[in-house]
């Protein structure tokens, strides 16, 4: 009897313990997030994500030369190209060369950008 009370107490001890070190673990991961800089990571998402430079209208220069309407285009094309920071190549199609100018849509749903 006296081996089983001392075997229960063991078990209770390990579990205690076992709870205790769990409680210090997820304390130790909190203080951890807590104290983490984010300002920093926001820095390294904007570095990672930056869109590159691009002449607006030398590209929608390039894309609307063959346009029968240049003024129209020449206005859809730069909004569309500050939006997505890329022109497609040629002057027509090729938008699955950028899939944020082919995926404007005007108010009426047709496709914004020529």
């Amino acid at each position: 009897m006296k081996l089983f009370a001392v075997f229960v107490l063991v078990i209770l001890f390990l579990q205690a313990l076992a709870v205790v070190e769990a409680s210090t673990m997820i304390n130790n991961a909190s203080n951890n997030l807590a104290n983490r800089d984010g300002a920093s990571d926001v820095l390294d998402l904007r570095k990672k994500h930056r869109p590159q430079n691009i002449n607006c209208s030398q590209a929608c220069n390039r894309r609307c030369k063959e346009s029968s309407r240049k003024n129209m285009c020449h206005r859809a094309c730069r909004t569309c190209c500050k939006r997505c920071h890329c022109v497609p190549p040629g002057t027509y199609g090729n938008k699955q060369a950028c899939p944020c100018y082919a995926s404007l849509r005007t108010h009426g749903n047709r496709p914004k950008c020529p």
